[in-house]
């Protein structure tokens, strides 16, 4: 019996044995490798957020629309990113408009980020005050009749003078946060219609609604509708620095 139990305690040590031979012999494989070539190094390289951004970017599906400026869209998503991180999106939309542009330009686009891709391009007006052809000015003041920049998340719907129209609530303060009280909405106007380009050179203007052509205006309030995130761009260093939602 005492045999047999030396011949058992002996097959498991062998068995370890190997085992643990076989690790060393592994790991003396490895090092051998790593000593072979110490100059290659693996990195775990972290992405800067602008690196992310850009990869994102480069990965949108156009559906043969043209795609948003590379910068401004960075700018657009870092802000989608802290709305949604504080739990004030609920539609996975974002709706670009980029008022550096004359506005007999599509400068309005709509992503839908979940599916990663352009769903809609649009004309898109702006205030009275703001500018004639291409935006200058803004305002967040009461009847100034000027666009306001920066974050908005998309409200409710209804009918209204001019028509299927949707609230929109300014999320940045003193730079947009009057937009409800100012009835700052989206909402469809003959003054934005494409044929207005070929006569005058640019669309008519609004009391500083984002109006777009009637032709689309159902179309992009469905698609945005009940809290998404719209972001109107300008290259205002007075409102990238103040603006908490691009720090």
């Amino acid at each position: 019996m005492n045999y047999k139990y030396l011949s058992m305690a002996f097959l498991v040590f062998a068995i370890t044995s190997a085992s643990v031979s076989k690790n060393i012999i592994d790991l003396n494989e490895n090092a051998k490798i790593e000593y072979n070539a110490p100059d290659e190094k693996v990195e775990n390289k972290v992405m800067t957020f602008e690196e992310k951004a850009f990869s994102i970017y480069n990965q949108l599906n156009l559906n043969n629309f043209n795609a948003p400026p590379k910068d401004i869209f960075a700018k657009a998503l870092k802000g989608y990113y802290k709305m949604q991180e504080e739990g004030i999106i609920k539609n996975e939309k974002l709706t670009i408009v980029d008022f550096s542009v004359s506005s007999a330009k599509e400068r309005l686009w709509v992503i839908d980020m979940a599916a990663n891709e352009i769903v809609l391009q649009s004309l898109v007006a702006h205030g009275k005050k703001t500018g004639e052809e291409f935006a200058t000015k803004f305002s967040n003041r009461i009847d100034s009749h000027q666009s306001s920049l920066g974050f908005y998340i998309t409200g409710e719907t209804y009918n209204g003078n001019n028509g299927f129209s949707m609230r929109l609530d300014g999320l940045e303060k003193g730079i947009n946060d009057n937009a409800r009280t100012r009835a700052i909405v989206v909402h469809g106007a003959d003054y934005a219609s494409p044929r207005l380009i070929q006569s005058q050179g640019k669309i008519g203007r609004s009391y500083g609604c984002p109006a777009v052509p009637e032709s689309v205006n159902a179309k992009l309030i469905n698609l945005i509708k009940d809290e998404s995130c719209l972001f109107i761009y300008y290259p205002s260093q007075d409102y990238m620095s103040r603006s908490s939602f691009l720090i």
